[in-house]
């Protein structure tokens, strides 16, 4: 009856998540292309995350490990934040 019941739930959350919501929660071990765009609109600088890019609760910045130096990054501004397949 518990597996029923587990499964049940299972089902119903999956159903009712959004695509965005399902794309954000299996996020985790993708790789993330970052931009940064400058006052015009121009892309300013770019990054490749080596993993999931996260934010925190009550701040409008965005952090990641950088692929190849894996080095923290933390930002905050105009960004577009892509999942490379």
């Amino acid at each position: 009856m518990k597996k029923l019941l587990l499964v049940s739930s299972l089902i119903l959350f999956f159903y009712a998540c959004t695509d965005a919501k399902k794309a954000k929660m299996g996020g985790f071990g993708s790789q993330f292309q970052i931009e940064m765009l400058n006052c015009d609109g121009g892309v300013a600088r770019t990054w490749i995350s080596s993993g999931k890019v996260s934010s925190e609760q009550n701040s409008d910045g965005y952090y990641f490990m950088e692929e190849g130096t894996n080095k923290l990054i933390e930002v905050t501004g105009r960004l577009i934040i892509t999942k490379i397949n």
